[in-house]
């Protein structure tokens, strides 16, 4: 019997993007196109094929207080009537930047099964 090797377990690069002074979206896109695996020439798209990927100096992200204003996203309960809408500035003050980077980079992964194990790669430091 012919043994194959898993891609997915083979890591080889690693990748550090600094946040300080870039928007937020072109860091968390930067950080979706890498954890993709789209920045490589054996990107495939039903493998992992990315990876892992460091965020530093998140805290000195730019980003406006009307911008942090306008940014809002979803938390569901699983129960009816149990949707939490909540704004980026409440976010931000709470759980601090590294959050709002993590689910913009979250909403820019495509919505399949990789999804959990590209965010899995991704750490992200203040």
């Amino acid at each position: 019997m012919k043994k194959t090797e898993n891609k997915a377990n083979k890591i080889t690069d690693s990748k550090t993007i600094d946040a300080s002074g870039r928007t937020l979206g072109r860091v968390a896109s930067e950080v979706a196109m890498s954890l993709m695996g789209k920045t490589k020439a054996t990107f495939e798209r039903n493998v992992y094929s990315g990876f892992p990927v460091k965020v530093i100096n998140a805290s000195k992200l730019r980003i406006t207080p009307k911008k942090l204003d306008e940014i809002y996203h979803t938390r569901y309960s699983g129960i009816p009537g149990g949707l939490r809408i909540l704004k980026g500035s409440y976010t931000a003050s709470n759980q601090g930047l590294k959050e709002l980077i993590k689910l913009a980079t979250f909403q820019m992964l495509p919505g399949n099964k990789l999804r959990r194990i590209m965010m899995k790669h991704l750490t992200i430091v203040d």
